[in-house]
């Protein structure tokens, strides 16, 4: 570990099976957690705004809630040591080697955890924060909508 690692600032991620950027977007508003979701080829990724304290621990718990029947799994980077814990229904559960999921994870995983890419600068990025409580509930209408028909 080197010197640059501990003055990292925290970085967090939540991955998902959330197929669309918007919708997990959406459902975090709802639940008034600020990321940047990424969409990638294994479901949409959320990028915590903020990484400090126990507010991943608190995105993790609000999405995983919202995402009913769907497992999420948090990836935290603190002071040059990383961090992977599964979540479900609002409860977290077993601890995950973040290594572990990394391999399997797209690289842009790893860039984002570790501060070499910005979620706002990557193509096709969906905010949580400002979309209206009516946009998100569209939103979700629509996949869900979507979903029944596919």
């Amino acid at each position: 570990m080197s010197a640059d690692d501990v003055t990292l600032p925290p970085t967090a991620v939540l991955l998902t099976q959330v197929a669309h950027a918007e919708a997990l977007a959406a459902a975090c508003a709802l639940g008034k957690v600020a990321v940047d979701v990424v969409p990638s080829d294994i479901g949409a990724i959320a990028v915590c705004r903020d990484a400090t304290g126990e507010q991943p621990e608190r995105a993790a718990a609000t999405v995983s809630k919202a995402l009913a029947n769907t497992m999420v799994v948090l990836l935290v980077h603190r002071g040059g040591r990383m961090a992977g814990s599964r979540w479900s229904a609002g409860s977290r559960g077993d601890d995950v080697s973040a290594v572990l999921m990394l391999d399997g994870a797209p690289p842009v995983v790893e860039q984002l955890l570790l501060g070499q890419a910005a979620a706002g600068d990557l193509p096709d990025v969906v905010s949580s924060v400002g979309m209206s409580r009516w946009r998100a509930a569209r939103t979700l209408t629509a996949a869900a909508r979507a979903r029944r028909r596919g």
